[in-house]
């Protein structure tokens, strides 16, 4: 099941997401939509925030399907460690048709569960580092707008206050 993904402008993109706390087959049904979902989106990551669901749930594959063992799903993940800094082109599936030069940590290593309640640790670099990053940020009730000067960040809420009032958000 394809998801509609909610936008910025949406209250459970700003709160920070719930705890998983049952892993069963219900929540296999919900990372297998997520993907879905994301795939469909043409995303690298999708977390249950942006569709609607405020949980502490991610997926992500940065091959954007190509390798079936690209796919990573995190429950409850946590960032553990974190170096460098470099700022790379960003968007994100729940600000559409905007994208900035954002800082993040060139390396991270997160802790997490998988969707049988297995904590496991896993680091990346580069695109998966990013993509870890931005996705716990979701979780966190938070946007990669937020990691951008203010002036960039409040000339984006501009403009999709523009689209809003246009009815085109």
């Amino acid at each position: 099941m394809i998801y509609p993904i909610v936008k910025y402008g949406e209250r459970v993109l700003e709160a920070p997401a719930e705890p998983v706390t049952v892993f069963d087959k219900e929540l296999k049904k919900l990372v297998a939509d997520m993907f879905e979902t994301m795939y469909a989106a043409n995303g690298v990551g999708l977390g249950a925030p942006q569709i609607g669901i405020p949980k502490r749930l991610s997926v992500i594959d940065v091959t954007v399907g190509e390798k079936p063992d690209g796919k990573l799903v995190l429950a409850n993940p946590v960032i553990v460690s974190k170096e460098g800094r470099v700022a790379h082109d960003e968007g994100c599936l729940s600000l559409p048709d905007f994208r900035a030069s954002t800082p993040r940590p060139e390396r991270v290593t997160v802790r997490a569960q998988d969707t049988d309640g297995k904590e496991f640790v896993i680091s990346g670099e580069g695109l998966l580092a990013r993509a870890l990053c931005h996705e716990i940020d979701h979780l966190n009730g938070k946007l990669f707008i937020q990691h951008l000067s203010m002036l960039k960040r409040d000339s984006i809420k501009r403009k999709v206050r523009r689209l809003m009032k246009a009815g085109q958000w």
